[in-house]
């Protein structure tokens, strides 16, 4: 079952890394739209996109709903934690991505100087001039790495074909450090396939390219909700204790969620 969010701002929720947040889709609300296609996505499966599905919100849009909801939470409360572009699929894909980034600071430093804002982003277009300098700009700039070998890439992410991991390395160090790292660690089935990034190899060839991005920090963190291929296994928070503990040994600051 995926859960596709029918709002352009949503929430606040409660969130187990950010706390208050709430949350911005760039994204349609009836399909999921990614460059992407993770196995464990709540959102389902990308590649189903309904003739007569909506089209991404315009900037003004996101703004000005925005900007409401603010208006009105400054009076209400709770006051977000975090605004965090997440949503249905990859935020930068939208094409007013960087400039609606710009409007979001804008709107913040008006009605909530003390709320971060964070991206969840897959990395994919940082190869885009517009969008590296976007995200420098955001608080918690949070970027998935969830393998260490091609292999793991391809059968965890399964990314477009001309973005292999040494690509995806190379433009997660575009941004200098000034990143943080989410994990996602996972064992199970998919179709005939075997998956585990668990093992002992797959976590220090993990290690090794987070080293090499030199991130703030790294998330690590395990399934939490349905995901659309059924036969994958959530990792006990003790394992991930464990893997963190490994990074954490190797001189890579990490932050567990079970």
């Amino acid at each position: 079952m995926s859960i596709l969010f029918n709002e352009i701002v949503f929430g606040p929720i409660k969130s187990r890394r950010l706390g208050i947040s709430l949350g911005i889709n760039l994204l349609p609300k009836d399909y999921k739209f990614c460059s992407f296609n993770c196995i464990y996505c709540e959102c389902g499966w990308a590649g189903s996109k309904r003739k007569d599905g909506t089209p991404l919100p315009s900037r003004e849009e996101v703004s000005n709903q925005l900007e409401a909801r603010l208006k009105e939470l400054k009076k209400t409360g709770p006051v977000p934690d975090a605004i965090t572009f997440a949503g249905n699929g990859e935020p930068t894909l939208h094409p007013d991505f960087a400039a609606i980034i710009g409007d979001t600071l804008v709107l913040r430093d008006r009605y909530v100087p003390d709320t971060r804002i964070g991206v969840l982003s897959n990395a994919s277009m940082l190869h885009k001039a517009d969008i590296l300098d976007a995200l420098q700009k955001v608080d918690l700039n949070m970027l998935k790495l969830d393998a260490g070998t091609e292999e793991s890439f391809r059968k965890i992410n399964q990314p477009p074909s001309r973005l292999t991991l040494d690509i995806l390395l190379d433009q997660l160090k575009l941004l200098k450090g000034n990143l943080i790292i989410q994990s996602i660690f996972l064992r199970g089935h998919y179709g005939k396939e075997y998956v585990d990034n668990t093992n002992d190899s797959e976590v220090e060839a993990w290690i090794r390219c987070v080293k090499e991005v030199n991130p703030k920090y790294a998330m690590i963190y395990a399934i939490d909700r349905d995901t659309p291929e059924e036969g994958l296994e959530k990792i006990s928070f003790d394992e991930l204790l464990s893997i963190g503990q490994r990074a954490e040994y190797q001189g890579i600051p990490t932050k567990v969620y079970g």
